[in-house]
């Protein structure tokens, strides 16, 4: 069984690295995509993982399944697809490690996914299904998303949700809002960043948005506050969970490290969500906050992904 299988975006970050002896603008390829860095994450921990999506019969395509693979996440649900070019993003960083991002996805392979193509097997033989965002800005990735969904929900997955927004990738921030949201009922555990909170709900303050969204299924929320740390919730109350001191090289995937650890400590504490207790979800978050603290000191998401050695080194400092 797997621990956690994802759907979403597999897709090649080429991040800025620096400029050329010619005075050119360099991008160094890295594998990305939200889903797929949660699911590393892990891995790294310990977990057996799977991921569905879709990327093109190219290079690309190539270099992301070889990597899914080397990491030991199974591809039995990513399609190859000959009609289709694997999605690019192109991340600028800043002197703080925070990024811009500029797509070569119109259409990119991951929003080509098709409700036929989904691995139902894979689904029905995960203790954890989660998706993102970015899968629901097209069709037909965003149909299948609603039936991936649904499929989880019918064969009792604990479901997970990410929203990851990229304000290029939306016709509209009315668009956005709307197909974040539609989502959220389905939801057993919650993880958004402070900066979503007004699309999520209306609500820029983390408490409020976090007590409004729990109002509507989910039975944990948690926000993301960079060097913050985590604010996280549940029927029995709610607290932030402060972060491990850490120089950011790049910030590239450090919500999903954070999401990785928090799940990987979900798991291993076999209870089902309803059950979970403040207490069980802040020492969740703070192996979330341990192991995106590790990411952000390295650059490429995927290969910044630290172990458990190194999690359970910093815990226990």
């Amino acid at each position: 069984m797997f621990s956690v299988s994802a759907l979403g975006e597999l897709l090649i970050d080429f991040t800025d690295a620096g400029i050329s002896a010619s005075g050119q603008r360099l991008f160094e390829r890295n594998p990305g995509g939200a889903p797929a860095n949660v699911l590393v994450a892990l891995e790294r921990l310990g977990h057996k993982t799977a991921f569905l999506g879709k990327v093109g019969c190219d290079m690309h395509g190539d270099f992301l399944r070889k990597t899914l693979e080397e990491q030991g996440v199974d591809t039995t649900g990513l399609i190859s697809d000959p009609d289709t070019f694997t999605t690019l993003a192109f991340v600028a960083l800043s002197e703080d490690g925070e990024r811009t991002f500029s797509f070569a996805r119109k259409p990119g392979a991951d929003t080509r996914l098709t409700t036929d193509e989904l691995a139902y097997n894979v689904i029905e033989d995960s203790h954890v299904f989660h998706v993102g965002s970015l899968s629901l800005t097209n069709e037909p990735v965003r149909s299948a998303t609603h039936a991936a969904l649904a499929y989880a929900r019918d064969h009792d997955c604990v479901l997970s949700y990410d929203p990851n927004y990229r304000a290029n990738l939306w016709s509209s921030v009315e668009e956005a809002c709307e197909q974040m949201r539609s989502v959220v009922p389905y939801m057993n555990l919650m993880k958004l960043s402070d900066e979503e909170c007004v699309l999520l709900t209306d609500k820029s303050d983390p408490q409020e948005a976090a007590a409004s969204l729990l109002a509507q299924g989910p039975s944990v929320v948690a926000v993301t506050l960079g060097e913050g740390g985590a604010y996280v919730c549940c029927a029995d109350g709610g607290m932030e969970v402060p972060a491990f001191p850490a120089v950011a090289v790049d910030a590239t995937g450090a919500g999903d490290s954070f999401w990785g650890g928090f799940l990987a400590a979900f798991c291993e504490s076999s209870k089902k969500p309803e059950e979970l207790t403040l207490d069980d979800i802040a020492q969740f978050a703070r192996k979330g906050n341990a192991v995106a603290s590790l990411c952000v000191r390295k650059r490429g998401a995927i290969p910044a992904m630290p172990t458990r050695a190194e999690v359970e080194e910093l815990l226990n400092q």
